[in-house]
């Protein structure tokens, strides 16, 4: 028996391997990925590197073994088909038969675009018979404090939010959850919702960031229409851009909020406060 991490050299991937070493021996984790050389270090600790694509079906043939607990960390890609990228590392686990397959999913609450994949990919995994997981992951902290560069060239937070809140959290905290599940038990066909322990506005942000900078950064809130506009002029892709601003109008209408406290119950522990996050990003 095996704990398989999909993803495993993505930023969540790699810090579920990351923690799943500090539970449990390196010979009982898998990492696939698609490029070895990035894993190197993995494998250099005892880790098993399995070499498999979501658009190469055949990689994934013998892949996995009966009895494998399995984590299918959601794929990047958003110009491919993700649920069939997914469908296929769902079929094979099916046909190894898995002990669990617990899969990175999006907030149930959420409307946006950005959710339809991971919908998707749900009802193909209850149609499986597979025994499951859904972690619906919130949003990460670091969607925001890792693109901080312009905010602070600017001294504006500039968003399509109005004044909606978000329940985020760190991305170690989502790994952690996803580990609590992967070296635990009676997680079979059990949905999690997962976000952090306060939602905050934009407005919160910019204040929060005013505090830790001794700046005056301010919260400019805009269309939908000219977030993507500004999105995409930043050069981000047409579709990504579409999708980003897609999620600021769901944002607005509050569908980012989780108040399930699954987070915090899985982990035991508080999730990485907004004001922790921004202020390793600032360090950095």
């Amino acid at each position: 028996m095996s704990i398989v991490v999909t993803g495993a050299t993505g930023h969540l991937g790699r810090l579920v391997v990351e923690q799943l070493l500090e539970k449990v021996p390196a010979d009982q984790v898998t990492a696939v990925v698609r490029t070895p050389e990035k894993a190197a270090d993995l494998a250099g600790r005892g880790v098993r590197l399995a070499v498999a694509d979501y658009n190469a079906p055949e990689t994934f043939d013998g892949l996995f073994s009966a009895g494998d607990k399995v984590l299918l960390v959601s794929g990047s890609e958003v110009d491919k088909d993700r649920v069939q990228q997914h469908k296929v590392v769902i079929d094979a686990a099916g046909a190894a038969g898995v002990a669990l397959l617990a899969y990175t999913s999006a907030p149930g609450t959420l409307r946006a675009a950005l959710a339809d994949d991971h919908r998707g990919t749900e009802q193909a995994l209850l149609a499986s018979g597979l025994p499951y997981t859904l972690l619906r992951n919130g949003w990460y902290h670091e969607n925001y404090t890792e693109q901080l560069a312009p905010v602070l060239e600017h001294g504006a937070v500039v968003q399509a939010a109005g004044d909606g809140r978000v329940s985020s959290a760190a991305r170690a905290d989502y790994a952690a959850a996803a580990v609590a599940v992967l070296t635990g038990e009676g997680h079979e066909n059990a949905t999690y919702e997962l976000g952090g322990d306060e939602a905050w506005s934009f407005a919160d942000f910019a204040a929060e960031l005013s505090r830790q900078t001794g700046r005056d950064i301010a919260y400019r809130p805009v269309s939908v229409e000219e977030y993507q506009g500004i999105l995409a002029g930043a050069g981000l892709p047409g579709p990504l851009a579409a999708v980003l601003a897609g999620v600021d109008a769901s944002i607005a209408k509050g569908e980012l909020v989780v108040t399930s406290g699954d987070l915090t119950r899985l982990t035991g522990r508080p999730a990485t406060p907004l004001a922790e996050a921004i202020a390793v990003a600032l360090k950095g």
